[in-house]
């Protein structure tokens, strides 16, 4: 892969670094505890913030699963194995590392 191209996947990668940071600052409320107070909401209510609380945390658990696969292929870039397979070492296509740079299989490797 040609110096280009790697400077586009570090500048697109370290793009999708602080906006996954910045959306994880947001992330706060999904932390709160949910009030069980029948006096100021009802039951119906409570469980519909709670199900609201679940599904932020399962965002926010998400967000910061692919934050680490940014870092992941950050060092890749650094350490000079990006766009390579971690399976079979063979270079990953580059529509794929188009797609989703943080990818670490070629596509023989992921349908195996």
């Amino acid at each position: 892969m040609d110096k280009a191209k790697r400077e586009a996947y570090r500048d697109k990668l370290l793009t999708m670094r602080e906006e996954l940071k910045a959306a994880a600052e947001d992330d706060a409320d999904a932390n709160r505890p949910v009030e069980l107070d029948q006096t100021r909401q009802g039951r119906l209510s409570r469980m519909d913030a709670m199900q609201a609380q679940q599904m932020a945390q399962a965002v926010a658990r998400r967000r910061r699963d692919k934050l680490h696969r940014v870092e992941g292929a950050l060092r890749r870039l650094g350490d000079d194995e990006f766009g390579d397979c971690f399976k079979c070492g063979q270079p990953i296509e580059e529509k794929r590392l188009a797609a989703d740079p943080t990818i670490t299989r070629c596509i023989d490797c992921t349908a195996e």
